[in-house]
């Protein structure tokens, strides 16, 4: 006796509902999210262009097909480039994400929502540029604004409660999702629309962690992101076209998201979506060092500094303890070879050696020929891990969120030099005061690799003050970080 399977069409999932409504309804009026999502936006776009002077970046940049030009296509900040959306958001994407050093979003599952101004801002451009060629009003930067608020919400609230690196998948399937929505409003998709695209996001496939974890950890972890916010796009362009969408893909017994790649189990949510996320966003200011290691980086300069005033050098440590949260322990505790720079990044003992030994950690000391140095392999080798259960039940709070980290040295002679504890990096919400003007700082630096003097001041003018931003049109804020 055969069972058979009902084929009348599903309700949508309310999952993919609530973040369309959110999409299309949510009026962000917070004055906190806007002023956050400008140093977001500068932060962003001045790490894509440090990338730049990487020619391991810097290869993977341009049209598929050499010296293909889209007219009005969107610019790619800091080349000569331009690119079709989906490209171009390819391009954006891999620059910002490439050395790892702007915002990061920590809960059960982390990441950093900034991956989405790949599609984004290319998106953006792309539009304005049409539209002016067709005699239309552009979008604005404060579009772009408001599109980046909406899409660390999304990242950000889906992360709160749901891991998906405990079922092996890579947290830029998120970044594809938050960045579906978002371009698909900038698009004017309908309702129905946004709501095929975003199922089409969930259908899609979806990466493997295993490139950054040992012993596989390699530089796909460096344009994963760019490769989901372009994909994003894509998805979003076929949406457009009417191409239909997949009600239950959450839901479906067998064959849907949940039962298929999460365990059966349904996501969970913390609170609804608003401009939570982007308040709190995590900046990474100091160090390209993966977040749960920024604060140890920290405490590793400040011991670096205690170390010289005694007449000490690393040379002179017999061991160190590293005290620490469940997270850094599962994704960041690495013995043995480290074998490239993602390698490197993604090893909290290799982060502590270097400021020990040289009183820095910069994204060139990730490098091979830094890596050379044996006495980094020989410090690592005197270093444990302890996970402390109050560092870990802090960093799930959410009125905390803290990342702490804390070293305890022990010198040769038995001397040991006072735990240094760091509970809050200076990119967190409890240091913006203090952590905002290092970021300027660290943003005109950034311009300064790249461009002229002249071409410096003109960002500068037209992007520190977010009023005269937002009000600037998008191809004219682009045009104005173009190459020859």
């Amino acid at each position: 006796m055969s069972s058979h399977i009902s084929n009348v069409r599903p309700e949508t999932d309310q999952v993919i509902t609530d973040i369309v409504d959110y999409i299309i309804d949510y009026r962000i009026t917070s004055e906190a999210a806007f002023q956050t999502a400008h140093y977001c936006l500068l932060d962003t776009l001045g790490c894509g262009f440090e990338a730049l002077t990487y020619p391991a970046c810097t290869k993977m940049l341009g049209p598929i097909v050499s010296g293909t030009t889209v007219p009005y296509g969107a610019k790619v900040p800091g080349t000569s480039y331009q690119l079709d959306p989906v490209q171009a958001a390819f391009n954006i994407g891999t620059m910002i994400r490439w050395l790892d050093f702007n915002d990061t979003w920590l809960a059960a599952e982390w990441g950093h929502p900034s991956d989405n101004l790949g599609g984004i801002l290319a998106t953006a451009d792309w539009l304005s540029r049409t539209a002016v060629a067709n005699g239309k009003d552009p979008l604005t930067m404060k579009d772009v604004l408001d599109a980046m608020i909406r899409a660390h919400e999304i990242q950000g609230v889906m992360a709160l409660e749901n891991s998906f690196n405990r079922v092996g998948l890579d947290h830029v399937l998120l970044v594809k999702l938050a960045s579906v929505a978002t371009v698909g409003k900038l698009m004017g998709l309908s309702r129905d629309e946004l709501i095929n695209a975003v199922s089409h996001a969930f259908v899609d496939g979806h990466a493997l962690r295993t490139y950054r974890h040992a012993p596989n950890t390699g530089s796909r972890k460096s344009w994963a992101a760019g490769d989901a916010t372009s994909r994003a796009v894509r998805l979003a362009l076929i949406a457009k076209t009417g191409e239909m969408g997949y009600p239950s893909v959450l839901t479906a017994k067998n064959w849907g998201f949940y039962d298929v790649l999460f365990k059966g189990q349904p996501f969970r949510f913390q609170r609804e979506y608003g401009a939570y996320v982007m308040e709190n966003v995590l900046f990474k200011i100091s160090f390209p060092a993966e977040f749960h290691a920024q604060t140890a980086v920290e405490a590793a300069m400040t011991l670096y500094r205690k170390l010289t005033d005694l007449g000490r050098t690393a040379d002179d440590i017999q061991h160190i303890r590293i005290r620490t949260h469940e997270a850094a322990i599962r994704i960041i505790d690495k013995k043995g070879p480290l074998h490239n720079p993602a390698d490197r990044d993604h090893c909290i003992q290799y982060m502590v050696a270097v400021p020990l030994l040289y009183g820095r950690l910069t994204a060139a000391d990730y490098e091979d020929n830094i890596a050379a140095d044996p006495r980094i392999d020989r410090l690592r080798e005197k270093m444990e891990t302890q996970e402390d259960d109050q560092f870990t039940k802090d960093y799930h709070d959410p009125e905390k969120r803290s990342i702490a980290n804390a070293l305890t040295v022990t010198l040769s002679d038995g001397t040991v030099l006072a735990e240094e504890i760091v509970e809050y990096p200076i990119g967190h919400k409890r240091r913006r005061a203090e952590g905002m003007p290092v970021l300027i700082e660290k943003y005109k630096t950034n311009l300064a690799r790249i461009f002229s003097f002249k071409q410096q001041k003109q960002i500068l003018d037209a992007s520190l003050d977010r009023e005269t931003l937002s009000r600037m049109p998008v191809n004219e804020f682009v045009d104005l970080m173009v190459t020859p």
